[in-house]
């Protein structure tokens, strides 16, 4: 199976933002040593449990450190970008690293109202023409000319670049279609809200057209994952992950615990039944039971990619969950 990480340099209770920016440049070269297929950095705003606020910077960094693993973002909000500023971007990081770079995009804001207007320095969001925003991105990035009037006589600087892999991200299977007709890859974020299915995975399929950013379907999904090697170190490193969404559900931002601290946390029978049901959003047990859901999910759903975002408290326990599943999935 081709295994690929989701980061989104999450800052653990007693660390700092700085900290988890290093750590993703650790867990980069990590995965390039260990053979990981791409490594994608999220977009978070308006948060201090997440440091990626700026993935494209980070993308840039992560290139320059490793040698074969690609990487990109997973995903760049396009709503506060313009299209010309997407194309710049990703085609100045494919110059540096030509054939490694991943340009994924998102319709999500990544933060809240306030930081969302802030982006868009006090004006108005355009959030109605996402498809359109990514139309033009594309076109540019291709050295074309865009249908979009405003973009017709200008360029993207620089041209005549290898092109980036491009794709659309997506938890609901809304972009599935999207994503097909455009030629791009289709990645679904499982680690969402679980409702992965067969059917929406065949629409993009269906609706795939070639182009000149990828000439088959590609689908990756990103599962949130705790593994250990005992299914019961699993569970302890995954505990404080499990209070943190159960809390978050509740509307409750609450800093995330230490694994000692979830131990000692009150539950009651009902946050138990909840955070075992959200156990379809959380994959945890040891690497083996981890690689027979990964690998019966890859027969079922029919995607080519599994892509693990992790929080383990600690980062060496956070690196053995990829050096782990290495060791379970590639032959």
């Amino acid at each position: 199976m081709r295994l690929s990480i989701l980061d989104q340099a999450p800052v653990t209770t007693g660390n700092k933002a700085a900290d988890a920016l290093l750590k993703a440049e650790e867990l980069a070269v990590l995965g390039d040593r260990l053979g990981y297929h791409r490594m994608w950095m999220a977009e978070h705003h308006a948060t201090r449990d997440f440091a990626s606020s700026a993935p494209e910077v980070i993308a840039a960094h992560l290139a320059a450190k490793t040698k074969n693993i690609r990487i990109g973002t997973g995903s760049v909000m396009m709503m506060h970008y313009s299209p010309l500023k997407l194309a710049e971007v990703f085609k100045t990081l494919s110059a540096f690293s030509p054939g490694r770079i991943d340009f994924g995009v998102g319709r999500a804001p990544g933060g809240d109202q306030l930081s969302i207007y802030a982006l868009s320095e006090g004006r108005q969001p355009m959030v109605h023409n996402m498809y359109e925003k990514f139309d033009t991105a594309l076109q540019l990035i291709n050295d074309e000319i865009p249908a979009d009037n405003l973009y017709q006589k200008t360029i993207a600087t620089p041209s005549e670049v290898v092109l980036p892999e491009a794709w659309l991200l997506g938890s609901t299977g809304n972009s599935a279609v999207q994503a097909g007709v455009r030629g791009v890859g289709y990645s679904f974020a499982q680690f969402f809200n679980g409702e992965m299915s067969k059917p929406i995975l065949d629409a993009y399929k269906k609706n795939f057209k070639p182009s000149a950013f990828m000439e088959k379907p590609q689908i990756n999904v990103s599962y949130m994952v705790t593994t250990a090697e005992t299914k019961e170190e699993a569970e302890f490193e995954a505990k404080p992950q499990d209070i943190w969404r159960l809390l978050f559900m509740r509307g409750k931002l609450a800093p995330v615990l230490t694994p000692e601290e979830a131990r000692d946390y009150p539950l009651t029978e009902m946050d138990r039944m909840i955070i075992q049901d959200n156990r379809k959003i959380h994959l945890v047990g040891d690497a083996k039971e981890i690689a027979t859901v990964l690998q019966a999910e890859q027969e079922q759903y029919g995607f080519d990619e599994a892509m693990i975002v992790s929080i383990p408290h600690s980062q060496e326990k956070r690196l053995d969950v990829y050096r782990l599943l290495a060791r379970e999935l590639f032959v």
